[in-house]
């Protein structure tokens, strides 16, 4: 008899799919994967596509912070899902430290933060049952990708080799040395621990909250100690199994030997000639750092949620080509606006009566016009004059 999988429960404050526990959506259970240190070999991730395709409805996503998620699980499907993936990837567990996908490698970093990042890990320990699996910790060597973008209950950033500004919920940055930190915030994720697994750092040291840096996607070409990387996206951070397996095995005849996952939906192929971003934007990947679909948000929509209205993704490739220059699209598949917390630029908002267009806001706010689908184009293309 087949042992199912516990299962997230969405509606709970700090829930959080995983592979051992899988979140169920519109379109099934979905897991996400914290692939150890961020790294595949071009096997492995063909090996992971194959899993998607044979144990989900084959849809793959690479979320803003760089983790693996696969969709489409079934109560049936999860477990042995699980047990391949295990068998094929190490997976990180526990409290989450994130360090940029070339740290240590990276000739821009102003420091390596990979051992800050293992001493608090290590630190940790006695701490990680009772805190909430989203709680994070964020150390950022300051190199040429930047995880300033993403939100942390405690960051760490390098100003100098030997110092860090370190910084708790929503509060003021503190200068602490390599040798404090870890001490530091392991005090922090005490005190969050002693308040139970909902609790976020924001509950103890509130204040405005922080906008999050700019921070482009590392697409394109970067340097790394004795190579380079070549950063691609996946649109709208998701790919259908056949088109991310081809990619792999593309990668693994052009003798590339590592992809690393990486923030914005990314990817980066290590040491890979110039052909592979041919490769890439010939099956569909984002090549071009000018390309309008990285200004555009987009959730699973009516194809992979029961909330949905419309299917946000492939309007959103509809758009793309006439999104203005410097404009920030959010399509949403409802008004829970998922894809997008923050206010953008423009959100398209599928309702029940068709498309809600909202200026300057979020997905939930009352639109300021209301559209049939043969309309949409031609409002994004006018937004500016009509905004």
């Amino acid at each position: 008899m087949a042992i199912a999988l516990p299962i997230a429960e969405p509606r709970r404050r700090g829930a959080c799919p995983t592979l051992d526990t899988p979140m169920p959506t519109g379109d099934g259970l979905l897991a996400r994967i914290r692939v150890q240190e961020a790294r595949l070999t071009p096997a492995q991730l063909a090996a992971i596509a194959d899993l998607a395709a044979t144990h989900g409805n084959g849809l793959v996503e690479i979320t803003a912070r760089g983790n693996l998620q696969v969709r489409g699980l079934t109560a049936v499907s999860a477990a042995p899902f699980a047990r391949a993936i295990e068998a094929l990837v190490p997976v990180e567990r526990g409290l989450v430290v994130e360090t940029p996908p070339l740290a240590g490698e990276d000739p821009a970093e102003v420091a390596d933060p990979r051992p800050l990042a293992s001493a608090i890990r290590h630190l940790s320990g006695p701490f990680e049952p009772r805190l909430g699996p989203k709680v994070t910790v964020i150390v950022d060597g300051r190199g040429q990708i930047s995880l300033g973008a993403l939100k942390a209950d405690i960051r760490l950033t390098a100003v100098t080799s030997d110092r860090w500004h370190l910084i708790f919920g929503d509060g003021s940055a503190q200068a602490v040395t390599t040798a404090e930190a870890p001490v530091r915030v392991a005090t922090l994720l005490g005190r969050l621990a002693a308040l139970g697994p909902e609790a976020r750092a924001s509950d103890l040291q509130p204040g405005a909250p922080r906008a999050p840096a700019p921070s482009a996607p590392p697409i394109g070409s970067h340097r790394r100690l004795g190579g380079t990387a070549t950063g691609i996206a996946l649109p709208f951070g998701s790919s259908d199994a056949a088109a991310l397996s081809d990619l792999a095995r593309e990668a693994e005849a052009l003798s590339v030997p590592e992809f690393r996952l990486a923030p914005h939906h990314a990817l980066l192929a290590l040491d890979a000639p110039p052909s592979f971003s041919a490769v890439a934007a010939a099956l569909g990947f984002i090549t071009d750092p000018s390309d309008p679909r990285l200004r555009i948000s987009a959730c699973a929509g009516s194809a992979g949620c029961a909330s949905g209205y419309i299917p946000a993704r492939a309007i959103a490739a509809r758009l793309a080509p006439h999104l203005p220059p410097g404009q920030h699209l959010h399509v949403s598949g409802c008004s829970k606006g998922c894809a997008h917390p923050r206010p953008a630029g423009l959100t398209l908002v599928g309702n029940a009566t068709g498309y809600g267009l909202v200026f300057d806001g979020r997905a939930g706010d009352t639109p300021r016009m209301q559209l049939s689908d043969d309309q949409i184009e031609s409002a994004i293309a006018a937004a500016p004059s009509l905004g």
